[in-house]
């Protein structure tokens, strides 16, 4: 039996009851929330994205006109989509520094690749000390962590003490340490479900560079 016009605006009625009664709810919940800081931020996890979650956010700060950077770990100088991008239309807000030469099977090379590593913490201290970045990316830095290239406790030290309080920091790789993780203020695991590597899928422009 079909509805009547009285139905029809009975239900509208019910609807727009329920979702003033959220939008109620949603806005008590969102006065309480007063407090600005500059985050620690982790993207971890076996699935794709976590780098270009973290790349989303320096666009959003390029977007807002706020100063950021990118130090990248591990990952050698390829040419990529997001560092072409920032270097010929973005460098005047985002610095990028590309300070490894490519996974340790690659390099052969554990000396250089710690010294790469250790001239690319320094640089992001830096950055993180510098008043006019507001967002420094330290990509794949967990990555460095874990083969022992960097001191773990010097970096959660530095985070701790000598971050400044409005500077927001993101740290991406692989297996982040969980005294990185109890440190962080946002951490976020991106699970794999799928890959088109496990199907003889190459990495692609676009998809993964």
């Amino acid at each position: 039996m079909p509805d009547t016009p009285s139905d029809a605006q009975s239900r509208g009625t019910d609807h727009a009851a329920k979702m003033a009664k959220k939008a109620a709810a949603r806005d008590k919940i969102m006065a309480t929330k007063t407090e600005e800081k500059g985050l620690i931020i982790v993207h971890t996890g076996k699935g794709k994205g976590k780098s270009s979650a973290a790349f989303t956010m320096i666009f959003r700060c390029i977007a807002h006109g706020m100063g950021c950077a990118v130090v990248q770990f591990i990952k050698g100088g390829m040419d990529t989509g997001e560092r072409r991008l920032i270097e010929d239309r973005f460098g005047d807000l985002c610095q990028f520094h590309t300070m490894g030469e490519g996974f340790t099977w690659i390099t052969q090379d554990k000396a250089r690749d710690m010294a790469m590593a250790e001239a690319g913490w320094e640089t992001a201290k830096r950055l993180i000390r510098d008043p006019a970045v507001r967002m420094v990316l330290l990509d794949e830095i967990n990555v460095a962590l874990r083969y022992g290239y960097l001191d773990l406790d010097a970096v959660l030290a530095f985070l701790a003490h000598d971050k400044p309080a409005d500077t927001h920091v993101v740290l991406t790789g692989r297996n982040a340490a969980d005294a990185l993780i109890d440190a962080a203020d946002l951490v976020t695991e991106m699970t794999l479900v799928k890959h088109p590597f496990r199907a003889g899928v190459k990495a692609q422009p676009g998809v993964e560079y």
